[in-house]
């Protein structure tokens, strides 16, 4: 097996990468979008806005709760 990166032969200490610099470059990648695990379920924009506002909704409510809430 060879860098998934640059193919090059795997080190130890960073297998399955050869460098810390080729597991960098694979790090950035799936954390910018390069790489996404498709999905089998396609999303209703609706859907997706509703949960979203639901999630504000609950997140200002804790936000609210905890300023009410006295010291001890």
């Amino acid at each position: 097996m060879s860098c998934p990166i640059c193919e090059k032969d795997p080190v130890l200490k960073y297998r399955p990468f050869c460098s810390k610099r080729c597991a960098d470059v694979d790090l950035s990648r799936w954390l910018n979008g390069t790489y996404a695990v498709p999905s089998m379920r396609e999303e209703d924009e609706d859907e997706v806005a509703k949960a979203f506002e639901e999630t504000l909704r609950t997140a200002q409510n804790e936000a609210q709760d905890s300023l009410r809430k006295k010291p001890h």
